[in-house]
């Protein structure tokens, strides 16, 4: 975390507007996901884009091979992560598979 973003990160904390906690996502996606998620995508990548632009969604991105994701949420708690993670439409579709979600201390 650079420094800027440490000082925004406490404003918003002290200010009472923001997250106040980072979590993991550690998930699986389905056999054939590359192929199964083709009428899905526009979709998902949008909701991902708002995540993004509301300060929600830090990264998130498949491994080589498109068999895990993997991504990092500041929110406010576990379940508000999750409960976003199950809007998502590669969740309601089946392309993931199994979410995992786990808080998260950044050591560097």
């Amino acid at each position: 975390m650079q420094p800027e973003d440490a000082i925004l990160l406490l404003t918003k904390y002290l200010k009472g507007d923001g997250p106040v906690a980072r979590f993991v996502l550690w998930g699986t996606y389905c056999d054939g996901a590359l192929q199964k998620r083709e009428p899905f995508r526009d979709e998902h990548l949008a909701g991902l884009r708002a995540l993004k632009e509301q300060g929600v969604l830090i990264t998130l991105g498949p491994t080589e091979g498109s068999t895990h994701v993997f991504a990092i949420f500041e929110s406010d708690s576990k379940a508000s992560v999750c409960a976003l993670l199950e809007q998502d439409v590669y969740w309601r579709e089946g392309i993931w598979t199994q979410l995992d979600v786990y808080p998260w201390v950044q050591a560097f």
